[in-house]
C-alpha cells in the first residue's frame, strides 16, 4: 500500500487542509498531476492527486459538482487547490458531492509549491517502485515459458494477470472473443462492451481506452502494435489503480508471444500447403497420405474440400489464421486465385469465411472425400462448386445440389452436355484456331444482335454473320430456334464452370 491522502495531510510541512470529503482520506496516491486545463480528467490515468491553481475552475455549483464526478470517474485520488490564487469560491454543491462520493478536496496554503507535494509522494512511493521492478522482472521471466510453447492458448496471460492484479486477455477486435482458440471465452458483459467500444467513445487513460462496465468493473483496451486485429484487454475492479508502466511491459511481451504464434502458424501453413498440393495432384499414395493426415488430426473419411474466391485478396490469404483462431483444423493451399481448404467441418469453415470475407465471396464445397484417392476429384468438385456459387444466393454451393443449369448436377453432367452440344465445334477450333466459340459467346451475350456483337468483337458485321453460320453448320443448331439457343447457352455455361475444375 502506497501513501494515502490521509498520510499527506499528516505531513505538517506540506500545509494541506481538508476542505470536504473525509470519506476519501484512505485513497492511495500513486502520483501527482498539476493542471489548470478546463477538463483535467482527460489527462489522468488513475491514482493521481490533481493539483490546480484554479485558473479554469468552474464558478457555479452545478459545474463544480460535475467536476468532482468526472474526477472520480477518472480514478483520481483527490483534488488539491492552491489558496489565494485564481480559484473561485468553493460552493456547497462541491462539498456535498465530495462527501457523497468519498472524494477528498484539499486546500494548499499560499505560497506552498506544488513540487514539494510531488516530492513527498515520490519519496513515499519508493517501495512501490521497488515492487514494480520486481513485477517487471517477473513479467519478462515468464517469457521463458513462451519460447517452448506451441499450443493454441496464451501461455503469458495468466502470469500477467497475477502481476497486474487484474484479468489480462488477448482478444480479436472484430469478433470480441479470445484471439487464441483454447483461451477461456469472455463473460457476456465484457464481450458486449468490447463489441460496442470504439476509440472515439472511450476515455484514454495511460495509453489505454477505459470503459466502465455495468457491474462496477472497468475494461481497458491497449493496442498490440504487431497485430492490428488483436487488442489487449484488462478487466479490473472499478476503483483499483492499474500501473501504466506495467501495462506497457505486458503489451510488449504479449506482442512477442503473438508474433511467435503467427510464425508457428505460418510454418504449419506452408507444410500443410505442400502436403495438400501433393494430395490434390495424386502424388502421394493412399496409405502415406492417410497416415500424414491422421498425424495432423484430420480424418479423411469425414473431410471435404472447400474452394474460395474473393476480391479481398489480403483477407483470403489470411484465412488460415482466422480458421486457426476459431479452432478449425485444416490444410490450405492457394492456386490461381483460389484458396482450397481441406477440413472436416465445412459448415463451420463457411461461417468463418462469411465473418471474414462477407457475402460476396464464392464458396464451393466438394462431396465427402472418404478416401485419399478421391482428393483430386474432390478438388475438381470444389472448383466446380465455387463457379456454380455465383448463380445462387447466398454464394455457397455444395457439390451435388441442384445447380442453376437445368439437368446439370455435377462435373460428369457438364462434360456430357459440352461434348454433345459443343464437341464438334471444340474439335474444329483445335484444328483451325478459329474464333467461333468466342463469337458464339459474344453473340448470345449481346442478345443475338449482329451489330452489338460486331462492336464488342471489333470486327465487321459480315464477319460475325459468317462465323455464326459456320457455328450452325458445325453444331447442327439453329440460332433462330429457341430450343437450340437454350442448348447452346447451357453448354457454354457448363464449359465455363468446367474451365478451372
Amino acid at each position: 500500500m502506497g501513501i494515502t491522502v490521509a498520510d499527506l495531510l499528516e505531513l505538517p510541512h506540506l500545509r494541506l487542509h481538508l476542505h470536504s470529503g473525509a470519506g476519501g482520506l484512505g485513497r492511495e496516491v500513486t502520483w501527482t498531476h498539476t493542471s489548470d486545463l478546463p477538463e483535467p480528467w482527460q489527462w489522468l490515468a488513475g491514482g493521481e492527486l490533481l493539483m490546480t491553481n484554479g485558473m479554469s475552475f468552474p464558478a457555479d455549483g452545478v459545474r463544480q459538482r460535475a467536476l468532482i464526478e468526472r474526477l472520480v470517474d477518472a480514478g483520481a485520488s483527490g483534488l488539491a487547490i492552491g489558496e489565494r490564487m485564481y480559484c473561485p469560491p468553493l460552493t456547497d454543491e462541491l462539498a456535498e458531492e465530495s462527501e457523497r462520493l468519498g472524494f477528498s478536496v484539499l486546500t494548499v496554503d499560499y505560497p506552498m509549491p506544488f513540487v514539494a507535494i510531488s516530492q513527498a509522494v515520490a519519496a513515499a512511493n519508493l517501495l512501490e517502485q521497488s515492487d514494480r521492478l520486481i513485477r517487471t522482472e517477473r513479467i519478462y521471466h515468464a517469457m521463458k515459458r513462451m519460447v517452448t510453447h506451441r499450443g493454441e492458448s496464451s501461455v503469458l496471460s495468466q502470469d500477467l494477470s497475477q502481476q497486474l492484479d487484474c484479468e489480462v486477455r488477448v482478444c480479436h477486435r472484430a469478433s470480441a472473443q479470445p484471439w487464441y482458440p483454447q483461451d477461456p471465452r469472455l463473460d457476456p458483459m465484457v464481450t458486449e462492451a468490447l463489441r460496442q467500444t470504439t476509440s472515439g467513445a472511450s476515455d484514454l487513460r495511460a495509453g489505454a481506452f477505459a470503459v466502465p462496465l455495468r457491474d462496477g468493473r472497468e475494461l481497458r483496451l491497449v493496442d498490440i502494435p504487431t497485430q492490428p486485429s488483436a487488442v489487449l484487454t484488462l478487466v479490473s475492479t472499478g476503483r483499483s489503480v492499474l500501473d501504466a508502466i506495467l501495462m506497457q511491459h505486458a503489451v510488449t511481451v504479449l506482442a512477442l508471444e503473438l508474433s511467435q504464434s503467427l510464425v508457428n502458424i505460418e510454418q504449419n501453413r506452408r507444410l500443410g500447403a505442400e502436403l495438400l498440393a501433393q494430395l490434390m495432384e495424386g502424388q502421394i499414395d493412399a496409405s502415406s497420405g492417410h497416415r500424414q493426415l491422421q498425424a495432423l488430426g484430420l480424418d479423411v473419411s469425414q473431410a471435404t474440400l472447400v474452394a474460395i474466391t474473393s476480391g479481398d485478396i489480403d483477407e483470403l490469404r489470411g484465412m488460415h489464421v482466422a480458421l486457426w483462431r476459431n479452432g478449425v483444423r485444416q490444410l490450405v493451399v492457394h492456386r490461381r486465385g483460389v484458396l482450397y481448404v481441406f477440413c472436416v467441418d465445412s459448415d463451420r469453415v463457411n461461417s468463418v469465411i462469411r465473418a471474414n470475407l462477407g457475402d460476396e465471396a464464392l464458396v464451393g464445397i466438394s462431396g465427402p472425400i472418404v478416401t485419399v484417392d478421391r482428393i483430386p476429384e474432390a478438388a475438381r468438385e470444389a472448383s466446380w462448386s465455387a463457379h456454380a456459387a455465383a448463380g445462387v444466393t447466398p454464394h455457397t454451393f455444395r457439390y451435388g445440389d441442384a445447380t442453376p443449369l437445368l439437368g446439370v448436377a455435377g462435373i460428369d453432367d457438364a462434360n456430357a452436355l459440352v461434348l454433345r452440344v459443343l464437341g464438334p465445334l471444340i474439335d474444329y477450333e483445335r484444328l483451325h484456331q478459329s474464333e467461333l466459340l468466342h463469337t458464339l459467346e459474344a453473340f448470345l451475350d449481346n442478345q443475338r444482335s449482329w451489330r452489338k456483337t460486331a462492336d464488342a468483337l471489333h470486327v465487321h458485321r459480315q464477319t460475325v454473320l459468317y462465323r455464326i453460320r459456320k457455328v450452325e453448320e458445325i453444331t447442327g443448331h439453329n440460332v433462330n430456334d429457341t430450343r437450340d439457343i437454350a442448348e447452346l447457352w447451357f453448354a457454354l455455361q457448363a464449359r465455363a464452370l468446367l474451365a478451372d475444375a
